[in-house]
C-alpha cells in the first residue's frame, strides 16, 4: 500500500495506549516512528504479562522503533535534542508538567525546531481544577458520561476493551495530521493538545446532541431502543445481533424468518413507535423463538431474508469468518526473535491497495546502534 505519511518522521515518548496509539496510526500510514523509552525497562506495558513483550505493548507498537534515552542524562539529553531537530511530530502523553520537568516541553522543542508538531495527550487537559489528577481509561469513560451508557444496570460492571484510551488516541493522531497539511502552507509547526476528558465527550456526541436540543438524559438502552438492535440466544448456546433500523422491510423480512406473519397484528408491535415502547416485550417473544434453533439456522434465513444480522461472534470465531479471509484482515510477520506474529492491518486502503506488510513492535532499543549511533558520533566529533 503506498505510505502516504513516508518521509514523515515521529518521535513517541508514549507509554501504555494513548500516546502509542497515536504513533502507531501514524506509523500504519507510513510514518518513520521512532519510540524512546527508558534504559532497562521501556514502556511499563511492556511488563504487563511477563518479560518486555507483553501482548498489552504488542498492540499499539508495530511498525515502529525503539531507541532508549534516559533524558535526565547530560549525554541523553543532547541526543535527545538532535532527534528533535529533524523530526517532523513529537508525541507525549505525561501528565501535565512533567514534559517541562524533563526537558521536552513545547517552548523548548519549538525552538529547536520551529516546524515540529507537538502533541501532547493528557487525562484532564494542561491545567484547570482536575489538572494534577490522575487518569485512565475508566476513569475518562465515567466523567464524560460515556460509562454510563455502557453498563446494565441489573449488573453494574465495567466492560469491554479500553475504548477511551484508544479513541483519544485516535483523536490525537487526527490533529497532528490537520497540522501537517496546514504545515505545507505556513512551513510553522503546532502545539496540538487533546484530553481524555475532551475526546469521550466529543466522541458521545449524541448523547449531548439529545441533551441540547431536547433536554434528554441518554441511557444505555436508549440508542439500542430508537435503532431496534437485539442480542438473542440461539437453541446451540451462540448468540445472533439484529439491527432493524427504521425501513419497515426487515421487519417484514424478519417475520417471514420467524414464521410469523401474524406478529404486526399485535399492536404493541404493529409500527416503530410501538416497537420502541414495547423493546422488552419484543425482546421476550423473540427470544422465546430464537431458541428453538440453533445460530446457523437463523443466520441463513436471515440472509434469505435481507434482514440486517450477524453472528455475535468471539474473538477466535471472527478470525475464521470468510469475510474477514476474503478481506485479508489478518496480517503475518515475524517478530525480532524470528517467532511468528500476527496482528490486524489498517482498515484503510487507497486506490484499492490494501496493506500487506507489517513490521512487528521492537525489542527494547532494538534500534539504538542505527538510529542513535550516527548522532552520538557526530556529537564526538564536536567535542
Amino acid at each position: 500500500m503506498t505510505k502516504v505519511l513516508e518521509g514523515i518522521t515521529v518521535l513517541e515518548q508514549g507509554t501504555f495506549i494513548t500516546g502509542p496509539a497515536a504513533g502507531m496510526l501514524l506509523a500504519d500510514l507510513g510514518a518513520n516512528v521512532i519510540k524512546i523509552e527508558q534504559p532497562g525497562t521501556g514502556d511499563p506495558f511492556r511488563a504487563f504479562k511477563g518479560g518486555l513483550y507483553s501482548p498489552h505493548f504488542q498492540t499499539y507498537n508495530r511498525n515502529k522503533k525503539s531507541v532508549t534515552l534516559n533524558t535526565k542524562l547530560a549525554e541523553d539529553a543532547k541526543v535527545f535534542e538532535e532527534l528533535v531537530k529533524s523530526a517532523d511530530v513529537y508525541i507525549q502523553n505525561f501528565r501535565p508538567g512533567a514534559a517541562e520537568r524533563l526537558g521536552a516541553g513545547w517552548q523548548r522543542l519549538q525552538e529547536l525546531n520551529p516546524r515540529l508538531i507537538y502533541a501532547a495527550i493528557s487525562g484532564f487537559g494542561q491545567d484547570g481544577p482536575y489538572v494534577s489528577r490522575p487518569a485512565y481509561d475508566t476513569v475518562a469513560q465515567a466523567v464524560s458520561g460515556f460509562l454510563k451508557l455502557l453498563i446494565n444496570p441489573k449488573n453494574p460492571r465495567v466492560v469491554g476493551p479500553a475504548m477511551a484510551d484508544s479513541i483519544s488516541g485516535f483523536y490525537a493522531a487526527y490533529g497532528i495530521l490537520g497540522a501537517l497539511v496546514e504545515r505545507q502552507r505556513t512551513g510553522k509547526g503546532r502545539l496540538v493538545e487533546v484530553s481524555m476528558l475532551e475526546a469521550m465527550c466529543h466522541f458521545n456526541l449524541d448523547a449531548f446532541t439529545h441533551l441540547y436540543s431536547e433536554g434528554e438524559v441518554m441511557g444505555p438502552y436508549s440508542r439500542p431502543r430508537v435503532s431496534q438492535s437485539y442480542v438473542l440466544e440461539c437453541k446451540d448456546g451462540k448468540w445472533v445481533a439484529l439491527h432493524m433500523s427504521s425501513p419497515e422491510k426487515f421487519w417484514q423480512g424478519l417475520a417471514i424468518t420467524i414464521e410469523r406473519p401474524d406478529i404486526f397484528k399485535d399492536e404493541r408491535f404493529a409500527t416503530r413507535d410501538g416497537r420502541i415502547r414495547h423493546q422488552e416485550d419484543l425482546i421476550e417473544v423473540l427470544g422465546a423463538i430464537f431458541k428453538t434453533q440453533p445460530r446457523s439456522e437463523w443466520c441463513a434465513r436471515l440472509e434469505a431474508n435481507d434482514v440486517p444480522h450477524a453472528p455475535m461472534y468471539d474473538t477466535d470465531e471472527v478470525a475464521q469468518d470468510p469475510q474477514f479471509k476474503h478481506l485479508g484482515v489478518e496480517l503475518k510477520t515475524t517478530r525480532p526473535d524470528g517467532s511468528a506474529w500476527r496482528t490486524i492491518r489498517t482498515p484503510v486502503t487507497y486506490d484499492k491497495e490494501t496493506e500487506t506488510q507489517v513490521v512487528a513492535p521492537p525489542e527494547l532499543g532494538e534500534h539504538n546502534d542505527k538510529i542513535l549511533g550516527p548522532i552520538i558520533d557526530k556529537l564526538k566529533s564536536k567535542g
